[in-house]
């Protein structure tokens, strides 16, 4: 009776190991796989940033650009305005009321 208790127990000792070594190499899997995920994490989270930067400078560059084009547009107005006044000018000149 003492044998094969003995015997029990041993066998019962080993399935217990044999339990643990697996539970001890799922939680080595899971920990890689956690690692892994936060390098990945990482890697996604400088991107991100690089990508914000590079928006911002986007934005600052689209800004300028439309500020441009606003003073060319203003610029545009006033030489038609000027071309304007010369064509009435040069019409005023050549009319018969200043002929000799």
């Amino acid at each position: 009776g003492h044998e094969q208790l003995l015997k029990m127990m041993e066998e019962r000792m080993m399935d217990v190991e044999q339990k643990l070594r697996l539970v001890k190499r799922l939680l080595q899997d899971k920990v890689n796989q956690l690692k892994d995920q936060l390098s990945k994490n990482t890697r996604a989270d400088a991107v991100v940033k690089d990508l914000y930067v590079e928006n911002a400078q986007l934005l600052k560059a689209l800004e300028a650009t439309e500020q441009r084009q606003r003073t060319a547009e203003r610029r545009n107005y006033l030489l038609e305005e000027k071309i304007a006044n010369l064509n009435r000018i040069v019409r005023n000149l050549a009319s018969p009321s200043f002929s000799p």
